[in-house]
């Protein structure tokens, strides 16, 4: 609410939302997942994006005299894929994230990246990113720019039609 009440001082109306915070919440097999690491993930990865889009709408909304905008939730192609053995309960979370782009999507829309080469690759399992790349029919990972684009693309008024879209962004994985 604060960093919105800022905004507002600060920069003037919103009209556009870019949801990208997450954590893994760590590498784990389902029953090595402890609460307090599944708390902290949803709080992040799903309460934040949740609230965040709660206050951009409430300022956005044509219906409160808002001049209306668009919101792009950063999801992960792990929300289709499950995360098996690795990222379960990341996956889940990603899950949440796709279910609200769908539920509130008038101009929400969200991007699936895949292996992108960040730092978040390197998190918990060594060569994670070398592992995957033969299931990639690209052959190779993506980049943070590949990903900038597709959102900039939803967030302009090119998609003005596009909404409740997941955009994968994945290679073909």
């Amino acid at each position: 609410v604060r960093l919105f009440e800022a905004c507002d001082r600060e920069l003037g109306p919103v009209d556009a939302l870019l949801n990208n915070a997450g954590i893994t919440g760590g590498v784990a097999l389902i029953d090595e997942v402890k609460v307090d690491m599944l708390r902290e993930l949803m709080e992040v990865n799903v309460i934040g994006y949740f609230l965040c889009a709660r206050e951009a709408v409430k300022r956005m909304s044509t219906a409160r005299g808002g001049k209306g905008g668009a919101i792009v939730n950063v999801s992960s192609r792990a929300s289709e894929l499950g995360g098996g053995n690795e990222w379960i309960h990341y996956a889940a979370s990603r899950g949440a994230v796709d279910s609200m782009t769908k539920g509130m999507s008038v101009r929400v829309n969200a991007v699936q990246p895949g292996i992108i080469d960040t730092d978040i690759q390197a998190t918990g399992l060594p060569n994670r990113m070398e592992k995957a790349l033969p299931n990639i029919p690209m052959g190779r990972a993506g980049t943070a720019e590949e990903v900038a684009e597709s959102i900039l693309w939803l967030l302009s008024d090119q998609a003005s039609y596009v909404t409740g879209a997941i955009v994968n962004v994945s290679g073909g994985r």
